[in-house]
């Protein structure tokens, strides 16, 4: 069930969600947490979908708030249309969509606020553009975690560069979500024998891809040793940018090779090739893992704070 409410108010929209809540039993006492989203207006839907598939593993309340890219300056008058989503139209959450035109558009936390589960962790998601700094932003301030997505933006290296120097607990980004196949792989290579250690290493894919840059530093500062990072181009699947990771060990080198979208092929010195899993998880498959862990990240902080040692 969708209901759409032209230039109204958050009070409006809270009284008639309750409305919607007391004649279908719609609870919100059964949502773990408030998923805010904040994109622009026209781009919506991909986050909703990836947030409604995300809903069936964490029940929660979907608010996207969404303005104009040039809300300032464009001379709109302000206003605020909204769509209230339940049932098959919002998976397992319940969806709010604010549509912010005109100066409206400057005043998210106002306009958010009133529609926050009581007690429940908030987090932000920014799936297009980010604030240069997540943690002070609006959104960013009410919340437990911020997801960005440095890849989505026009200099994503820069973007993940910059997310480095302001980074605070709660920070994350997409594009390291989408090393977590990447990294299970190579753990379990250096779980294996021969238990010799890393004297260097290689990283190979599109080094406009802050996935790359996030793989090398990783590995620099869980080894101890140089790593080399090399521009190949986009990876086969175009998923992470990465196309493979090398280690450079006594008896040879161990590699690790996407060879099409959701394969992977393991060469290590003495073995036959496996091929392995390497699949590209999709939006709401990397929105769902980041759903799971409400805590800090400190992993990811230790290695932003690497790839800011490396820029200095």
């Amino acid at each position: 069930m969708i209901i759409r409410l032209s230039r109204t108010t958050t009070a409006e929209v809270q009284q008639r969600m309750l409305e919607i809540r007391e004649e279908g039993g719609v609870l919100a006492l059964s949502r773990v947490l408030t998923l805010v989203i904040h994109t622009q207006i026209g781009g919506e839907e991909e986050a909703i979908r990836a947030a409604n598939q995300a809903s069936r593993e964490h029940p929660m309340r979907v608010i996207v708030v969404s303005r104009n890219p040039d809300h300032v300056s464009s001379g709109e008058a302000a206003h605020l249309d909204a769509e209230i989503r339940v049932g098959a139209d919002a998976g397992a959450s319940e969806v709010v969509l604010l549509q912010c035109y005109g100066e409206l558009g400057s005043h998210l936390l106002g306009i958010v606020q009133g529609l926050l589960l009581p007690d429940a962790p908030v987090v932000a998601w920014w799936p297009s553009f980010m604030p240069d700094t997540p943690s002070l932003s609006q959104l960013g301030q009410i919340s437990q975690r911020r997801i960005t997505d440095s890849g989505k933006q026009r200099d994503p290296h820069g973007a993940i560069v910059a997310l480095a120097g302001c980074y605070l607990p709660g920070d994350t980004d997409l594009a390291w979500t989408r090393l977590t196949s990447w990294r299970a792989h190579m753990a379990a290579l250096l779980d294996q024998p021969p238990y010799e250690a890393v004297q260097r290493g290689r990283v190979a894919g599109d080094l406009e891809n802050p996935s790359v840059h996030l793989m090398a530093a990783w590995l620099r500062l869980q080894l101890q040793v140089p790593i080399e990072k090399v521009d190949a181009g986009d990876s086969p699947s175009g998923s992470s940018g990465l196309h493979a990771v090398s280690l450079e060990r006594t008896s040879g080198s161990s590699s690790l090779t996407r060879l099409r979208d959701s394969v992977g092929v393991l060469i290590q010195p003495g073995q036959p090739e496996h091929h392995l899993a390497l699949s590209t998880r999709g939006l709401e498959d990397q929105l769902a893992e980041e759903l799971r862990k409400l805590d800090a990240d400190d992993m990811y902080g230790r290695v932003l704070q690497a790839l800011a040692e490396e820029v200095r």
